[in-house]
């Protein structure tokens, strides 16, 4: 009998989906089903939830797969990721254990890039600083940036990236861009990464983490782009230098930031971000829409069947 975990559904999304269901009626004799809707807490406690386990379905990147945790689990074989990113994941130490990992490539891409395009006209238009000021009785105008006519730099050209610079290019802007895997795309001008943040008022960051883009974006960067730029950040927070952003914001080294991703998340409620008044922040919420929802948890649904199945590569 196949053993499925699922240890980290919280809050919870799987269990309400229609993926959930369907998982539900594959099982079927097939397969016994662990669930758990709170969070591990504790790579201890992760490893006790899957130490049982063939395959993993993993909602939550809070949850790490190090090494000792896939050595609590012998049985394992597979590791399926909702979402794109498996950065809390040892890819190395799978290998090592022969634990196949999958992840559900460009679902969300076209919700999050929406999402780094509403960062970037709120920012820009300053929406939530007119929103609060109007409800206090205050009449604010004139303190929005228009965007057609600027440049914007896409950082990263993947799925999400190229439909950022569509969205982008909707909009009027001009779009330059540089990713580690040029490919031509019409419209947009690759080019050299010091000549994107040099002229881009706009720099939208779509990279995936690794330890080639942790830090990736830093104090140099900053010191190099206008003053009147806007940063946008929905992939991860871990690529902008968290410490040298603060400190292009407070000294006004560049105008502005909309971020979705932070350093360490859930963002405590006293970080020094939440006191800049140039940046629209949102909790890691992009790529959660309940198009992009569903159609992540299927895949990644799919994914373990296709993998026991024999077709999963």
């Amino acid at each position: 009998m196949i053993r499925i975990a699922i240890p980290d559904d919280a809050p919870p999304v799987l269990a309400s989906s229609v993926a959930w269901r369907e998982l539900e009626r594959r099982l079927d004799g097939r397969a016994t089903l662990d669930y758990y809707d709170t969070l591990p807490g504790s790579e201890e406690r992760l490893a006790e939830r899957i130490a049982p386990a063939d395959a993993v379905l993993n909602i939550r990147a809070s949850s790490k797969f190090t090494g000792a945790v896939m050595e609590s689990a012998p049985r394992l074989r597979l590791i399926s990721v909702w979402g794109t990113g498996t950065d809390h994941v040892d890819l190395a130490a799978a290998r090592q254990h022969n634990i196949v990992v999958t992840n559900t490539p460009g679902v969300s891409a076209a919700s999050v890039a929406e999402h780094a395009l509403a960062l970037l006209l709120a920012t820009a238009r300053r929406i939530p600083q007119a929103d609060a000021a109007t409800r206090r009785g205050e009449w604010p105008r004139g303190q929005g940036v228009e965007l057609r006519g600027k440049t914007c730099g896409v950082v990263g050209l993947g799925a999400i990236g190229r439909q950022f610079a569509a969205l982008a290019r909707g909009i009027g802007m001009r779009v330059i861009a540089w990713t580690m895997h040029p490919q031509p795309l019409p419209g947009i001008e690759l080019v050299e990464l010091d000549e994107l943040f040099r002229a881009s008022d706009v720099v939208s960051v779509h990279l995936r983490l690794s330890p080639d883009t942790e830090g990736f974006i830093g104090a140099r960067q900053f010191e190099v782009m206008k003053q009147s730029a806007i940063l946008i950040n929905t992939a991860r927070g871990a690529i902008v230098d968290e410490a040298a952003l603060m400190d292009a914001l407070s000294t006004h080294r560049i105008a502005a930031a909309g971020l979705d991703v932070f350093a360490t998340e859930p963002l405590a409620e006293d970080h020094p971000l939440t006191r800049l008044p140039n940046i629209v922040m949102t909790p890691h919420c992009a790529g959660i829409t309940p198009e992009a929802l569903e159609a992540g948890l299927r895949m990644a649904v799919d994914n373990i069947w296709g993998f026991l199945e024999g077709t999963a590569s």
